[in-house]
């Protein structure tokens, strides 16, 4: 079952008796954690419907007898369970043995009146253990990956127009090179931008550039994106912005290499007919951050783009020993590769 219908079932009061939420995006299962609480428990309910345990805490099986207990002046409870060791290969430091019998007994019929739903720490699960096996036979699991680059600026626009704001593709391709692809911050900044646009009003690729601090990072990410473009008099104002703000030249070249090299790894393995979702995998990087530089290598051929990589490398080398002075030495990088 994928989260789309999960949500529509629970929209229709048609709960599955587990779910297993799992995966990098750790803001969405909140928001699907949240999402369920309100649809599935009448807020004067929740003093009595709602239970949180913590699997590093409390044995596996004493959530299982919560589950099976008739609950207490509430028609249903919701059972909110965080793991990071039974359901994955994390360690457990707790020392607490959990008997998963128990679990897998009540999956076999589980109490109609009780909701289990386990949040757990990790990008995946155990497939080898016993458990993962049944739960998967059993239980509603919904893995929550880094969404794809145009499914991260549809859910910014959304969350815009939730709070009564238009933002157009424009403006949300702008807050994500502002502020990253981490959907907390983003969720934070475009709140931030909604209060000053008001109700009814649009947010534009102004108000974002004046409102939303970037980051060294995505600076660095934005002086590439100059280069790349052959506009060097900005490139050159972004580098000056971020010596003023005491940034060390070394760290910025290393983060310029960095991303050099992402386009680089992008470029061949599109040549491989790798996809952006592959790619981004293999990589370890966010899908967004994997078009952008697809198009930033673009204006590079591969040979050009391991010169950069190789230039940089003795670059690094020469900043690190003394044989150059670092400011001067990155001048004349972006110079050169500006001309």
């Amino acid at each position: 079952m994928d989260l789309k219908t999960a949500s529509k079932d629970i929209q229709n009061n048609k709960p599955a008796a587990i779910y297993v939420c799992y995966g990098a995006e750790k803001y969405r299962i909140k928001e699907f954690i949240d999402f369920a609480t309100q649809q599935l428990i009448e807020p004067e309910h929740r003093d009595f419907a709602l239970a949180h345990y913590d699997l590093s805490e409390t044995a596996l099986e004493t959530v299982v007898e919560e589950a099976e207990e008739i609950p207490f002046m509430v028609p249903r409870k919701l059972i909110i369970i965080k793991d990071s060791s039974v359901l994955t290969a994390g360690k457990d430091n707790s020392k607490l043995e959990h008997r998963v019998e128990s679990l897998l007994r009540y999956m076999e019929e589980p109490a109609e009146y009780s909701i289990l739903l386990f949040w757990v720490n990790g990008e995946k699960l155990d497939e080898r253990k016993k458990i993962v096996k049944a739960i998967k036979n059993h239980a509603c699991v919904l893995p929550f990956q880094p969404m794809g680059a145009e499914e991260l600026i549809s859910w910014l626009i959304r969350h815009a127009k939730k709070q009564e704001c238009d933002c157009s593709t424009a403006a949300a391709e702008a807050l994500v090179q502002s502020a990253g692809t981490g959907l907390g911050i983003l969720s934070a900044e475009m709140d931030k931008l909604c209060l000053h646009a008001g109700r009814g009003g649009t947010i534009t690729i102004d108000s974002v550039h004046q409102l939303v601090a970037r980051s060294t990072e995505q600076n660095v990410f934005m002086l590439v994106e100059q280069i790349a473009a052959v506009r060097l008099e900005q490139a050159l104002t972004i580098f000056y912005d971020l010596l003023k703000q005491r940034e060390e030249p070394i760290k910025i070249a290393a983060l310029i290499a960095r991303q050099f090299r992402i386009m680089l790894q992008v470029k061949e393995l599109s040549g491989q007919n790798y996809s952006q979702q592959q790619i981004a995998s293999q990589l370890g990087l966010h899908p967004y951050a994997i078009k952008i530089a697809g198009e930033q290598a673009r204006k590079f051929d591969n040979q050009k783009l391991r010169s950069i990589v190789a230039h940089l490398a003795r670059l690094d080398y020469q900043m690190k020993t003394g044989a150059i002075d670092k400011v001067l030495g990155l001048e004349m990088f972006l110079l050169r590769l500006g001309a």
